[in-house]
């Protein structure tokens, strides 16, 4: 077994370096095998940071020539990937030149290839892949690009900031300098040099400016990226309305690439996309595709002031910029889907979207709150940056910002975001700037217990009961917080919870809420702040018994423990006025229909679940797309993390036996909503219509499920005669995800008609590699795993081709994954050790898959630590696998 292990590196560490960088001037003679960068950078000394050498970083890389200040170093030490220099006087000009091969990384990190062309990805710590530079985020320099490629190969060229000039050189040759006026860190630096044509549109910013935006993409598929610039400048547009923030350059570009181990990464001026983030047509992009390409393209430009114009000073406080970032792009999101809703289906629309992020936060950030690399949201140590691009660091930060909002308001949040840009413009800094800007713009809002957010890990667990007192028509409601132990942290203390609360009478109506004191009522929800272990509110002038209506829309990331009967939740699900909690009333009532028939395979579905789900099914007042939430059932990973032991076979049979019996008893019903939902004309990209397909293809997926005839002759037609990829691929999921003998040929029909479109092709590995077995009698779904892995249009060296199969398999699919004889598990020490020597990000996020293994059945437990040793033990394994493997065997 593996006995050595990667430095930790710890936040109490932190020290300004004592040189940083002022200018950089780069030259990249581009060859696929032997690029050559030379690197001129200004030196500067820092005295506050007290004497010391100037430390350069540096991974991958021949080093060709290095002088100071023209001529030799006088001390130069090496030490493994850190090269030291010693130096005099304030400033020095430092020029180095290396050697890079763009072919052999495989890793996706630094400079590499794609497609012919030349790519790059520096976050976190990729720059040092490319040249020797003291690669750390507080180092921000201004940077002057030139780039030098054959102009066949590669015909445009594009980096950070502004083109400057660009013209021909001999040999077929040509070039490019650009210029980004702004100081940057290292890790946000990029270019391009490619074959690409570009999608482009002049816009004019709020003090009328007239700006160049470019969504650059291979050439056959601009007509798949207009929808990224729609939302572009739907970005520009929110950002300057909500935030008074304006792009800053006189150009910005999205470039799309095949290979990219990210969903897109916000390079100051010039975006570098995954694919799949940008390219979306009818024919090919599902309305949850258009719904990412909208999100992501604006998390990637809200960067850039949240991350770039002021970005974070170690990578701990990573999610000074991301959880910001998430928060501001989900905003915007709910905001975009509102304006198209209309005023009539606006609060649905904004409570879908909430729906949505909280389905995210629960199937991926809970579980790894209560896994071996549970950490706070601003970490205190790592081994291996990259494996801190986490759920925790994006969705619980983005929540955690999202309390300051709702504890601030939205004025104070607006006023605490302006001082924050004031006083930290074009500077690198910390979680505690932001957070004591945001309390210096509230007249000193106290936010020091707030700060445990950024310092605790796990999640809290809120636990509230109520008092009736019929004699003085009151009502207490006792809250009691409480976080589990995480690694490294066994005790925990209090942390400030906003719980939105409605109190809802026997009529199905909020009551005014009066706390005891109070001369008025206020509304129907009011935010109450739990602080302390326990608190009671007692509420007074109330006519008869209240519901409690708690964590309206899910007012903070906590697991909610409140014993409700059958009745009471659906009550709430008929009553409820938040849209939220009125979702949520409907998931813990399956959850609770779901866990007792895994844990009694006779529990039959009570009757009393029958009559609300088909009340919800039938409620036209409703919106759609609502239903289509509320109907759902809770996530599988999310149901594994409420079984105690987990049993994955147990639990997708509850799953298989639940989801028939719902589709065959409700058959009728079912198929009509599915002849209501039907939307007519060409396809266009809106809620309402995105709406009734997915309540459309819900009921498929019921009727498949039930192995009802005439639902299934209609998921055959609805495939079959489908004129957009939401239908098409809706009918298609209804029909694997069952018993009909039609799915074998309908995925045969699907291949042959995208056989040539690499990004609609894994749509067809993920939906096989996540298919239940209908039948007992069928193959493992492992069996058709282990054969679409040697098909042609599959790659181990692509990370979406990976995350297509692999990922589907192990993290979306565990009552096939976890097969009773371990091979689902020795499978995936297979993949994990074969992916590690190509690419240890994509390998580290397959590794995550068994972090949770004590969390499952001895005999799980007992099949997975072998395969985990074996990892461990493997020759060469990287640190960001390493580090994963590590804490879940030592947990």
């Amino acid at each position: 077994m593996r006995t050595e292990h990667a430095p930790t590196i710890q936040r109490a560490d932190y020290r300004p370096l004592p040189w940083t960088v002022e200018t950089v001037d780069l030259h990249f003679c581009l060859d696929a095998e032997a690029t050559l960068v030379t690197n001129r950078m200004v030196c500067v000394r820092q005295s506050s940071a007290g004497d010391g050498p100037i430390q350069l970083w540096g991974e991958a890389l021949e080093r060709v020539a290095l002088t100071v200040d023209g001529g030799a170093p006088a001390g130069l030490r090496e030490h493994g990937a850190l090269l030291e220099i010693d130096a005099e006087g304030e400033r020095v000009v430092i020029e180095v030149q290396t050697r890079i091969n763009p072919r052999a990384n495989t890793t996706l990190s630094g400079l590499y290839l794609s497609a012919g062309g030349f790519f790059t990805q520096c976050e976190a710590e990729g720059f040092r892949r490319i040249t020797y530079f003291p690669d750390r985020p507080d180092v921000m320099a201004r940077y002057t690009v030139t780039l030098e490629a054959e102009r066949a190969r590669c015909p445009v060229l594009l980096s950070n900031g502004n083109l400057l000039e660009q013209g021909e050189l001999p040999n077929g040759r040509h070039y490019a300098k650009w210029e980004d006026p702004f100081p940057k860190p290292s890790y946000l630096f990029a270019l391009v040099a490619a074959k690409l044509v570009a999608l482009e549109r002049s816009v004019t910013t709020m003090s009328g400016r007239e700006v160049l935006l470019q969504v650059w993409v291979e050439e056959g598929n601009l007509d798949r990226c207009e929808h990224a610039m729609d939302s572009l400048v739907h970005s520009m547009r929110w950002d300057e309305e909500t935030f008074g923030l304006e792009l800053d350059l006189d150009r910005f570009m999205i470039v799309a690439v095949t290979d990219f181990n990210m969903g897109a990464m916000e390079n100051k001026g010039l975006n570098i996309f995954n694919t799949k983030f940008v390219l979306a047509k009818p024919d090919t992009a599902t309305d949850v595709d258009y719904e990412h390409v909208e999100s992501v393209v604006a998390h990637e430009y809200f960067h850039n002031w949240t991350g770039n114009r002021v970005t974070c000073r170690d990578w701990f406080q990573l999610t000074l910029k991301e959880g910001l970032t998430v928060f501001r792009d989900q905003q915007f999101s709910a905001d975009m889907l509102a304006r198209a809703a209309g005023p009539d289906g606006a609060a649905s629309a904004r409570a879908v979207k909430r729906i949505d992020d909280v389905r995210v936060l629960r199937a991926a950030q809970f579980p790894e709150d209560a896994g071996p690399m549970a950490h706070p949201i601003r970490p205190d140590s790592y081994q291996e940056i990259n494996n801190f691009y986490t759920a925790t660091v994006y969705e619980k930060g983005a929540e955690v910002i999202r309390m300051l909002h709702t504890l601030l308001g939205q004025e104070g949040f607006r006023n605490g975001m302006d001082l924050y840009f004031s006083y930290f413009d074009g500077q690198a800094v910390t979680c505690d700037d932001f957070v004591d800007a945001m309390s210096e713009a509230n007249n000193g809002f106290d936010l020091d217990q707030f700060m445990r957010w950024y310092s605790q890990a796990g999640t809290p667990r809120l636990k509230a009961s109520g008092s009736w007192d019929a004699g003085h028509g009151s009502y207490t409601l006792t809250l009691a917080q409480h976080t589990p132990p995480t690694p490294g942290q066994e005790q925990k203390a209090p942390l400030v919870i906003p719980v939105a609360l409605g109190l809802i009478g026997p009529d199905g109506r909020d009551r005014p809420l009066q706390l005891e004191g109070e001369a008025q009522p206020g509304a129907g929800t009011r935010v109450l702040r739990l602080t302390e272990s326990e608190q009671r509110f007692r509420f007074v002038g109330l006519d008869a018994e209240p519901v409690p209506s708690l964590l309206r829309g899910f007012s903070a990331p906590v697991i909610l423990e409140l014993d409700e009967d059958d009745g009471r939740l659906a009550f709430r699900m008929a009553h409820d006025s938040d849209p939220f909690n009125r979702w949520d009333a409907a998931q813990r009532y399956a959850e609770r229909v779901i866990l007792a028939r895994a844990a009694d395979p006779a529990a039959g579905l009570p009757t009393a679940f029958r009559a609300a789900f088909r009340s919800l099914l039938s409620d036209e007042a409703l919106d759609p797309a609502f239903r289509a939430q509320a109907l759902a059932l809770p996530a599988e990973p999310y149901l594994l993390e409420r079984m105690s032991p987990a049993d994955p076979a147990a639990l997708r049979a509850a799953l298989i036996d639940v989801m028939a019996t719902l589709g065959r008893e409700l058959a009728a019903d079912w198929l009509q909503v599915l002849d209501r939902m039907q939307v007519a004309g060409a396809y266009r990209y809106h809620p309402g219509d995105a709406g009734r397909r997915a309540l459309a293809n819900l009921a498929l997926r019921y009727l498949a499920a039930g192995g009802d005839a005439v639902g299934l002759a209609r998921a055959e037609a609805h495939f079959a005669q489908a004129t957009n990829m939401t239908q098409r691929f809706g009918a298609l999921a209804a029909l694997v995800q069952s018993a009909s003998p039609a799915r074998t040929a309908a995925l045969q029909a699907f291949h042959a008609r995208y056989r040539d479109d690499a990004l609609v092709l894994d749509k067809w590995f993920a939906l096989q590699a996540g298919a239940w077995r209908w039948d007992a009698a069928a193959a493992p779904t492992l069996d058709r795993v282990r054969v679409l892995l040697s098909d042609p249009a599959f790659s181990l060296s692509n990370p979406n081709k990976v995350s297509a199969l692999l990922g589907s398999y192990f993290r979306a699919n565990p009552g096939e994954f976890h097969l009773a004889d371990g091979s689902g598990h020795a499978f995936w020490a297979d993949q994990v050790i074969a992916l590690d020597a190509r690419n240890p990000q994509v390998a580290a996020r397959m590794a995550r898959a068994l972090e949770n293994w004590r969390h499952f059945t001895p005999a799980l437990q007992a099949s997975i630590r072998p395969q985990l040793e074996r990892v461990l033990a493997s020759a060469g394994l990287s640190a960001d696998v390493a580090e994963i493997v590590g804490k879940a065997l030592a947990q």
